[in-house]
C-alpha cells in the first residue's frame, strides 16, 4: 500500500511539473494532461453558454455575457456546502494570482443563501478577491445543467463553455494554473 501511494504521488508530481512547464502560448488546452496532473474529474467539450441573468452584490442583474472577451472560471456554490468551503480559498488565490484583463474567477452562490450567511462564509474562508454573485432562483445553474455543488465551469473568451468539473478541486495547484494559463492564451 505504501509503495502504491509513493508511486501515485510521484507520478502526480512528475505530471504536475510537466504540465506547469507547458508555455502559455502552447495552443489548445491540454485537458488530458490536466486530468493526469490532478484534475481527474475535469471534462471538456465546447458548448454555448446561456444568457441567463443573475445578481451582483449591489442587486444589479448581470449575465456571463458581461464578461465576454475574458476567459472565466465560474464556480457554483452554496453556504451549506462543505466541499465549497474547502475549495473557496483556492478559488480566491487563483483570482489573486491570475485575475485581470483576460481572466476572472466568478463564484455564484446558487439557491437560498441569505446575504448575512454569504458574508459569514466569505469571512470564515478568508475570501478577499472574489465578487459576491448570487443566483437565488438557480435559473443560471439550471440552464447550465448544474445538479449538485460545487460545480466549476471554464468558459473561453468567446463565451463558450469548454470544460467543467463536478466536485471540489485545488484551483491554485500547478495543474489548475496551467489550465488557466492555456485558456487565457487561446
Amino acid at each position: 500500500m505504501l509503495l502504491r501511494s509513493i508511486a501515485l504521488y510521484t507520478s502526480l508530481l512528475v505530471a504536475a511539473n510537466a504540465l506547469a512547464a507547458v508555455p502559455a502560448a502552447a495552443g489548445p488546452v491540454d485537458w488530458q494532461a490536466a486530468r493526469e496532473a490532478g484534475l481527474a474529474k475535469l471534462t471538456d467539450g465546447a458548448q454555448a453558454v446561456p444568457d441567463v441573468p443573475f445578481t451582483d452584490a449591489g442587486g444589479k442583474q448581470v449575465s456571463l455575457a458581461d464578461w465576454k472577451g475574458k476567459a472565466l472560471l465560474v464556480n457554483f456554490w452554496a453556504t451549506w456546502c462543505a466541499p465549497c468551503r474547502e475549495e473557496m480559498p483556492s478559488l480566491d488565490a487563483l483570482q489573486a494570482q491570475r485575475g485581470g484583463d483576460d481572466f476572472a474567477v466568478l463564484t455564484i452562490a446558487s439557491g437560498r443563501n441569505p446575504p448575512p450567511a454569504i458574508r459569514k462564509f466569505m469571512d470564515e474562508t478568508g475570501v478577499k478577491n472574489l465578487p459576491v454573485l448570487t443566483d437565488e432562483r438557480m435559473a443560471l445553474a439550471r440552464a447550465m445543467g448544474v445538479m449538485a455543488m460545487p460545480v466549476t465551469i471554464l468558459i473561453d473568451a468567446e463565451g463558450n463553455e469548454v470544460a467543467r468539473m463536478i466536485g471540489d478541486a485545488d484551483w491554485s495547484s500547478p495543474a489548475a494554473l496551467s489550465v488557466v494559463d492555456q485558456l487565457r492564451a487561446k
